[in-house]
């Protein structure tokens, strides 16, 4: 298929329906993930990119056998190495038998979490959430350096270039109307991710989405109008400094890194307050590096546009 519109539509759909995949399967929190990263924020980054290159891809002269002949080699490979695997949902598989009984049954009364998932990723594997964040981090300063820009492309962006769909005003008037929506569910999951699906991470790429749908609508000159992109770019590194800087909290009050316990007199109290400003974290990072990123998409396409 060298139809690159059609391939990035048809990688959102796909990635719906592995999201209903993962809600047929009770792994609501995954399902929200692949939803919102996969057909939401990956699709308007995906889009944003098809305007610095052509729609078509070029038709190459070699054909790519030895290419397929990997991919053909490895996915049997993979396949055959499934025959090994546990039956699906297999009570006495290895994955049930190490740490996650201990999870499933002492998460109440050490955590005091109603969704396990977020006590798990937030407080029993906070190191490797933390982990995730900075991996978030770090993709987002290595795209920046890429994409750098001069001030010149940016006030042309902000005082020249129209909104790409000024013309649409049906699109626009459903907008106005569903941005407030958009962002207060953001919200939503953000802070009532201790007890039902959500988190940190969903609530950040939900609330980049409504702030990216915002400019593709109306453009840059109004959305730097309600906020800037130094700020954003701030933002990035604010999420991960208030994640670590509970960790240090934490020792500073006599426990172990990322140690919530120690933060109030009550353990389960102290649970609740580290989990609600790593959540925190992770959604400012998240959110920042997603906006960032489409700010520079479009900087990088009126350089591209204008020759400058």
């Amino acid at each position: 298929m060298s139809d690159l519109f059609a391939v990035v539509m048809l990688s959102g759909i796909y990635s719906l329906l592995s999201a209903s995949l993962f809600l047929d399967l009770d792994a609501v929190d995954v399902a929200f993930t692949e939803a919102s990263v996969g057909a939401g924020i990956s699709t308007l980054l995906f889009l944003a990119t098809l305007k610095l290159v052509p729609r078509y891809e070029k038709k190459s002269r070699y054909k790519p056998t030895l290419a397929l002949g990997v991919v053909i080699a490895t996915g049997a490979l993979l396949i055959y190495g499934t025959l090994d695997m546990p039956h699906f949902g297999e009570a006495d598989a290895p994955v049930h038998q190490h740490v996650a009984p201990r999870y499933l049954n002492d998460s109440m009364n050490e955590v005091g979490i109603p969704n396990v998932v977020t006590s798990v990723l937030a407080s029993y594997r906070g190191y490797d959430t933390l982990g995730e964040t900075l991996v978030v981090f770090t993709a987002g300063i290595g795209v920046l350096s890429l994409l750098m820009v001069s001030r010149r492309t940016k006030e042309k962006a902000l005082q020249k270039v129209p909104a790409d769909m000024q013309d649409q005003i049906i699109l626009r008037v459903v907008a106005k109307m569903m941005l407030p929506l958009i962002l207060i569910f953001a919200l939503y999951v953000q802070f009532h991710g201790d007890y039902g699906p959500g988190g940190g991470f969903q609530a950040g790429v939900i609330f980049a989405a409504g702030i990216i749908l915002y400019t593709m609508l109306f453009g840059l000159s109004l959305t730097q109008k309600v906020i800037k992109t130094e700020v954003v770019e701030r933002l990035t590194a604010f999420g991960v400094l208030l994640y670590a800087g509970v960790g240090i909290a934490c020792m500073l009050l006599g426990g172990n890194f990322l140690d919530y316990n120690v933060l109030r007199h009550d353990p389960v109290h102290g649970q609740h307050l580290g989990i609600l400003l790593v959540e925190l974290g992770v959604g400012i990072t998240v959110a920042a590096v997603m906006v960032t990123l489409f700010f520079k998409f479009t900087w990088r396409t009126v350089k591209h546009k204008y020759n400058q």
